[in-house]
């Protein structure tokens, strides 16, 4: 089961969005999605769903996110798709700078705020790929296990 979430845009997208319309471009938006997704599957086949893997996947969807509106220019893309024993989540921005997780502290010592995006979806997921896009940006597919 594969779902595209459309809304409007909060700018103009490149390359993307048919009829006008751009992607989900809200971490809210994102989780729901992804909620409804996992959802759909576990009643679908049948089976519980494991609400600490859920908050994982949850987790990861939301930073991919904030990140993709923090460092990547905004949203371009986001789809969800669960299968098997995992959701595979990816998010598409307008950068095509690769992410980078930042120090906790800075050179004299000092702690900084934030930096913890990067980190968190890296722990989380069992497989994270970072893509260039063919009109610029890139996409980050992370795949979370739901088990």
């Amino acid at each position: 089961m594969s779902e595209d979430h459309l809304t409007e845009p909060l700018a103009p997208l490149r390359g993307g969005g048919g009829g006008g319309r751009g992607w989900s471009s809200r971490p809210a938006e994102v989780r729901e999605a992804v909620l409804r997704a996992v959802a759909e599957r576990c009643l679908a086949t049948r089976t519980p769903c494991d609400t600490e893997a859920l908050a994982d996947a949850l987790l990861v969807a939301s930073e991919l996110t904030t990140n993709a509106i923090l460092h990547g220019g905004g949203v371009t893309g986001f789809e969800v798709d669960v299968d098997g024993p995992g959701v595979l989540l990816s998010v598409s921005d307008r950068s095509d700078a690769l992410p980078v997780a930042v120090p906790a502290v800075d050179g004299e010592g000092r702690r900084r705020p934030g930096g913890h995006g990067w980190p968190i979806v890296c722990r989380l997921a069992r497989d994270v790929r970072v893509s260039d896009l063919p009109t610029g940006g890139k996409r980050i597919t992370a795949l979370v296990s739901l088990v």
